[in-house]
């Protein structure tokens, strides 16, 4: 099932090309089977996390309407619900990321980038596709070590390794 209403509209034909495996069949047929596979597999698993992800931002209304009304109707504040919503938005964009960027709803600077010709643009999605595996690369290291702590101190928080899973799917993808 999922959230149309969270999705923009007029991008039936991709949700369509992702479901029936045109996008996997479309890959050159020459390329070896273990990348078909892996590329088919890496897009299942973005598709079926991503559509998840999406309700991740009803955790975080949730919690966030719990702790305004324990904070100002109960007067009992709740320490931990503006840390869980951080967490909460955290894992909503970094495991929807992929999806969107499957989908091609990703944001990017088109200023720049529909000026150039094919052969820029080329160059353009090579430089950022660096930055990004480098942002992801820290990220990982830091979300690492971040789970890795909580679990030495023994507070282990859900969402830290929800994070540090799909930081690794993200810079695999």
């Amino acid at each position: 099932m999922t959230a149309p209403f969270l999705m923009k509209q007029g991008r039936s034909n991709n949700m369509n090309n992702i479901r029936d495996g045109t996008v996997a069949r479309a890959i050159n047929q020459s390329m070896p089977k273990i990348i078909i596979q892996y590329v088919t597999c890496v897009d299942y698993v973005s598709t079926k996390v991503g559509r998840a992800a999406m309700y991740l931002i009803f955790v975080m209304i949730g919690t966030l309407l719990l702790d305004a009304i324990t904070r100002n109707i109960i007067n009992i504040p709740l320490s931990w619900c503006v840390e869980m919503a951080q967490f909460t938005m955290a894992a909503y964009y970094i495991l929807g990321g992929a999806y969107s960027m499957q989908l091609g709803d990703h944001v990017r600077m088109d200023l720049i980038y529909d000026a150039c010709s094919e052969k820029n643009k080329a160059r353009l999605d090579v430089v950022t596709s660096g930055c990004m595996l480098f942002y992801l690369s820290a990220l990982l290291y830091g979300s690492l070590s971040s789970t890795i702590y909580a679990i030495k101190t023994g507070n282990p928080h859900p969402f830290k390794g929800a994070v540090s899973d799909q930081v690794g799917t993200n810079t695999l993808q």
